[in-house]
């Protein structure tokens, strides 16, 4: 994703939008390896999870944070993780398959030449 960021950005706005953690420690599917992060019960706790996420993985996009309610995950079934590319008319343009075996960044460029191709890409999001 961070080379589709850097390919990209120029031309589609890219947005990471943190929702909760699919493997907490005290979630009912625990990690046994990596970070052992305990599921956030305020926004800050959210806040900082996220903030750590990002710099673990050297991510440079923008991040947004998910409210407490899980709004976005709900909406956009978001949970564990998907791809998802909004077209300028603010309709799903493509959507990915639930992660970690449905995110595919290449099948996502793909769909997302396609669109830049026909100028279809929003610049301006809303949640």
């Amino acid at each position: 994703m961070e080379e589709l960021y850097k390919t990209y950005k120029d031309k589609a706005q890219f947005l990471i939008v943190y929702i909760k953690e699919a493997h907490a420690k005290d979630s009912a599917r625990p990690l046994r390896f990596g970070p052992q992060i305990l599921t956030p019960k305020t926004i800050d706790e959210r806040v900082k999870v996220a903030q750590q996420c990002s710099t673990a993985l050297n991510f440079t996009m923008p991040m947004v944070i998910d409210q407490m309610d899980d709004k976005a995950a709900k909406l956009y079934g978001g949970h564990p993780d998907r791809l998802y590319i909004i077209g300028k008319d603010g309709r799903i343009a493509y959507q990915g398959f639930p992660g970690p075996f449905g995110f595919k960044p290449d099948e996502m460029e793909g769909s997302l030449k396609k669109i830049i191709k026909n100028k279809g890409v929003r610049r301006a999001w809303r949640f």
